[in-house]
């Protein structure tokens, strides 16, 4: 998750995902909404479509029975039929089929007979005869050769009321290729034609069986597919038939076509999205930017504040991205550093009076000794008779305790007056040999051994001050060695390593007395010993040289037994209060 760490990220994240949710919601509600609004239209348009092709259907039934009325009723046909001769019947039957365009055309006479009968053979119309073929009424339907036949009958009369029934005029309308192909052109669907199951007449291409069996065998709009294509299909009994057999219509409107602009403004809409969420994307990224930056900039200046120390420096928010909050944050936060920076001033100068005030209790407790001792060689020096052995071990002992006053002096020097440093490239490694090499006694073992890290360099430091440091640790831990009781005396260690990231470390470590845990933390403060003789302020002053380059000195208890003192220095110069 630390994609997410960022404050930046989160926000960039955040509202990248309001704008991309957002604008998928709307594509995808948008989208299933017009399919959902054209996929009912299809179906109205289909419904309608059904209602046109049963208002057609009824409209030519009507029309043929007022036709085939009117035929009945000519004067030609009327004497033609009362002869009951087919040889006389059938030339004006043959006329009148020509004029009126019927598909059938068959004239019966009194008892039924078939006298005249035009498109389809005599044998059929005379299965199909049936006691109201001269009374005339309803519709019947003919499978011809040529396909259904939807067959009206009307009689042909002759006289006034009660009139006289010389015979029965039937015209038939085929329900076939170019009717359906009519319809279709009137509904703007395609029509199928079925009777008893069987498919008559289609205006589609392809394998439909399977699909038109289906819709045969269903109620209410049906989807079928009949290739690749995709239909939606109602089926219509054409309930003005009646006999044995009854036609229907089946009405197909292709929703692959219907729903073409459908996928066509969905694309449009994915394209346009596409574009909105990479611009809400853009847009995130800026806005993400524009808020954090005030933010990542004084985070990064705070960073470099804690790493360095430098608590002087000042956080200036640029005009690139003038923000009131930033700008207050940045003067708060310029504020608390200073007010920081006057108290660590102010709490230094008190530590330092209160270790001027330390001092003067531990000048006056070791000045005060070497002082009685000079006294009491004085007075032996005084003294009348005094031997030559007795004088000159006075003066030995005045001069080791001149000596002593001058050490004690020289660290309350070193302790009191500012560190000032002066850089110059060194080789940590060499001058830890120079340290190890100053405390070797000629004739003896070597008391303080070196382990030198490869390739370490070289880093900015005042090698004078730092030597002075490292002299006054490896003498303790010296002091602690030669404090055993058991008489062991192993050596010193000393050893250069690398930090991760950069610097340098410097750790001396003894097999010495140790120290108490609860005195670790105090080793660093001035005037802490637990030596009976000493100042206490070796390995202060050593922290002091420390902190003046930047760095950190930490005492830790050996794992087996003594003491380990770590020196860390930066790899170049840092500037601390």
């Amino acid at each position: 998750m630390r994609l997410l760490a960022s404050l930046q990220n989160r926000v960039f994240v955040a509202s990248a995902l309001v704008a991309v949710l957002s604008i998928a919601f709307a594509l995808q509600f948008v989208t299933g909404r017009v399919a959902e609004e054209a996929e009912r239209e299809l179906e109205r348009g289909l419904q309608r479509a059904g209602a046109l092709v049963e208002q057609n259907h009824a409209a030519r039934l009507e029309a043929l029975t007022l036709l085939a009325r009117l035929v009945a009723d000519l004067p030609k046909l009327k004497a033609a039929a009362e002869t009951g001769d087919p040889p006389t019947v059938e030339p004006v039957a043959r006329d009148y089929k020509a004029r009126v365009h019927a598909d059938l055309f068959v004239v019966r006479g009194r008892g039924g007979e078939t006298l005249a009968s035009l498109g389809a053979p005599p044998e059929l119309v005379r299965d199909r005869a049936s006691p109201r073929s001269v009374a005339g009424g309803g519709v019947d339907t003919l499978q011809t050769p040529r396909g259904v036949v939807e067959v009206v009958t009307v009689p042909i009369a002759l006289g006034p009321d009660p009139p006289e029934i010389v015979g029965a005029l039937s015209l038939g309308t085929a329900l076939d290729q170019d009717l359906a192909q009519e319809f279709k052109a009137v509904t703007d669907s395609d029509v199928v034609f079925a009777l008893d199951g069987r498919v008559c007449a289609s205006t589609l291409a392809g394998p439909y069986e399977d699909a038109i069996a289906r819709v045969l065998a269903s109620q209410g709009i049906v989807t079928v597919a009949v290739g690749e294509n995709e239909y939606v299909a109602l089926r219509h009994r054409l309930s003005s038939s009646t006999g044995p057999g009854v036609p229907v219509a089946v009405i197909l409107r292709s929703k692959t076509e219907r729903l073409l602009f459908v996928r066509t403004l969905r694309t449009g809409l994915l394209a346009a999205g596409l574009v909105g969420v990479l611009a809400a994307v853009l847009m995130s990224y800026v806005v993400a930017r524009t808020v954090t930056r005030p933010l990542s900039a004084i985070t990064a200046m705070m960073r470099e504040m804690t790493a360095t120390g430098d608590l002087a420096r000042k956080i200036r928010p640029g005009r690139a991205w003038a923000d009131e909050d930033a700008r207050t944050l940045a003067a708060t936060f310029d504020s608390l550093t200073e007010a920081i920076a006057r108290f660590q001033g102010e709490a230094s100068q008190r530590e330092r009076l209160s270790a001027l005030g330390r001092l003067s209790t531990v000048i006056a407790h070791e000045v005060r000794n070497p002082l009685m001792i000079i006294k009491g060689s004085l007075r032996v020096l005084s003294s009348p008779g005094v031997s030559s052995t007795d004088v000159r071990e006075a003066l030995e002992d005045i001069d080791h305790e001149v000596a002593r006053l001058n050490r004690i002096v020289d660290d309350v020097l070193d302790f009191a007056r500012p560190v000032r440093l002066e850089y110059a490239p060194t080789d940590v490694n060499a001058l830890l040999v120079d340290v190890a090499t100053s405390f070797d006694v000629v004739g003896e073992p070597r008391r303080v051994v070196t382990t030198e890290a490869r390739d370490l360099g070289t880093i900015l430091v005042d090698s004078e001050r730092l030597r002075t440091a490292l002299v006054n640790i490896v003498a303790n831990a010296l002091d602690a060695v030669a404090a055993r009781r058991d008489g062991m005396a192993d050596p010193v260690e000393v050893r250069s390593l690398w930090i991760p990231g950069g610097g340098v470390a410097v750790e001396v470590e003894d097999h010495g007395v140790g120290i108490e845990p609860t005195d670790l933390p105090h080793v660093f403060e001035p005037y802490f010993t637990t030596k009976r003789t000493g100042t206490g302020l070796g390995l202060a002053i050593a922290k002091n040289v420390v902190d003046s380059h930047g760095g950190i000195l930490s005492a830790f208890a050996s794992a087996g037994g003594g003491t380990r003192i770590r020196l860390e220095l930066p790899p170049s110069p840092r500037r601390v209060p």
